[in-house]
């Protein structure tokens, strides 16, 4: 993990900082899940996706059935860390860092507040799934996005398909957690699943976040203004999440 640092690092977009950060998790499936940061100029720091939670929504994206492990080229901020403990899931996640001994996310992170204080029982990878036989369409993996996003504590499930240049689609559903902020919007889910393939975020030619009507919170306005910073030719469209 530590030896794929350099490698995640690479897929690191720090537009802001020119700080590369690199993550790797490892799922109790034995299978490893890459991330780097991505920063968006133009665009307000809360759209900031950092390199751990890349690395996560990989995982969640690919059906990871739990988390044991996290190796990253920086230790992680306190933001990552409440982050990391909605992944955890009932586990102590060890932590792995360049030249440092291995420290569990319990030693980072005291007295943790999480799902449980707010009657969750499921977390995101604990989470019923839905599955789809067919997705030939960019509405259609969005919506299957939403179908799978993690929101138990606003009710508001959304996703997001992108559909580069290439022809290639990116999903991206939502991911929230216990203490709201650190909650990874369904865009930048899809647009770490992007930079890991290496496409400009320039390169966007359609983005569609599947949302319902009557949803607590909406991520409208926040898809919107992050695509008119990194893509503003993109083409975008608005449909209703399917019930």
């Amino acid at each position: 993990m530590l030896e794929l640092l350099a490698q995640a690092q690479s897929h690191a977009r720090p537009g802001l900082t020119n700080f590369r950060v690199g993550a790797v998790v490892r799922g109790t499936s034995g299978a490893l899940y890459l991330g780097g940061n991505i920063e968006s100029p133009g665009a307000d720091l809360s759209q900031t996706v950092h390199a751990e939670q890349a690395a996560l929504s990989n995982a969640f994206m690919h059906d990871e059935p739990g988390i044991e492990a996290i190796a990253v080229s920086a230790a992680p901020c306190g933001h990552c860390r409440q982050f990391l403990y909605e992944f955890a899931e009932g586990r102590d996640i060890e932590i792995l860092l360049p030249g440092q001994p291995a420290v569990a996310l319990s030693a980072l992170l005291p007295l943790p507040f999480g799902p449980a204080d707010l009657n969750v029982t499921q977390g995101p990878l604990s989470r019923t799934r839905i599955a789809m036989e067919h997705i030939d369409s960019v509405a259609q993996a969005a919506r299957y996005a939403a179908a799978n996003a993690y929101a138990p504590y606003t009710n508001s499930p959304s996703g997001v398909a992108i559909r580069s240049r290439r022809g290639n689609v990116y999903r991206g559903s939502y991911i929230e957690n216990a203490a709201f902020n650190p909650s990874l919007p369904p865009l930048q889910v899809a647009l770490a699943a992007m930079a890991l393939a290496t496409e400009d975020f320039s390169d966007i030619a359609e983005v569609v976040l599947a949302e319902a009507s009557n949803n607590s919170i909406s991520h409208l306005n926040g898809t919107k203004a992050v695509l008119a910073v990194i893509a503003p030719r993109a083409e975008f469209r608005l449909l209703p999440r399917a019930k």
